[in-house]
């Protein structure tokens, strides 16, 4: 009695193990299943995508041969004979419409400056002075932030902040070149790294 008993108790354990097995196969069967759909659908779209490739490249090329098989217009007979056809420009059409002004010597080498040369110096000396007393101006707002700033040190973003010259960086860069020139020319000192304070003698 207790032998039978052994192997049905063993027969059922077996059965159980084959089922739990069954359901782990039917599971991985449906996940290469799902794995061999998406190797399929990837494997396509990769063939079209080269497929595309391979007709543009293929594209160029005939564009070529076909543009190279053209013979230009300028090469054609009759072209040549337009050219000849078309009347050469007389003495008269080629004059200048005006006599040429008169070059005046330089100052400095004594060599004839023409008119151009006099032009580009009349434009360069306005705005020479022009940028002059853009940095002017711009020196006298500083050394007046510097004095109401009395013993305290001020970043040079700060300095262009309170002038309303931190809209852009060129605006910046200027005022931080600025600074330097003051620092050169000991208007104001350098107190650490991006730091500046007025001398003694400015702020008093």
């Amino acid at each position: 009695m207790v032998p039978a008993t052994r192997a049905a108790h063993n027969i059922e354990i077996t059965a159980e193990s084959l089922q739990e097995e069954l359901a782990r196969l039917k599971v991985q069967k449906q996940s290469l299943e799902r794995e061999l759909a998406a190797v399929g659908a990837h494997l396509d779209s990769v063939q079209r995508a080269l497929s595309a490739l391979q007709s543009l490249m293929a594209t160029p090329g005939a564009a070529g041969s076909e543009a190279s098989s053209e013979v230009p217009a300028d090469t054609t007979p009759d072209a040549g004979r337009r050219r000849a056809a078309k009347p050469a420009k007389s003495r008269a059409d080629t004059a200048p419409a005006g006599p040429a002004a008169p070059d005046e010597p330089d100052g400095r080498t004594g060599a004839p400056r023409r008119r151009d040369d006099r032009q580009a110096a009349g434009k360069a000396a306005p705005r020479a002075d022009a940028d002059e007393s853009a940095y002017g101006k711009l020196t006298e707002q500083i050394l007046d932030h510097f004095a109401r700033a009395g013993d305290a040190d001020v970043r040079a973003r700060d300095v262009a902040a309170a002038l309303g010259r931190d809209a852009d960086s060129g605006s910046i860069n200027a005022v931080r070149s600025t600074l330097d020139r003051l620092v050169g020319s000991s208007r104001i000192r350098r107190t650490g790294r991006g730091l500046y304070r007025a001398n003694e003698a400015n702020g008093a």
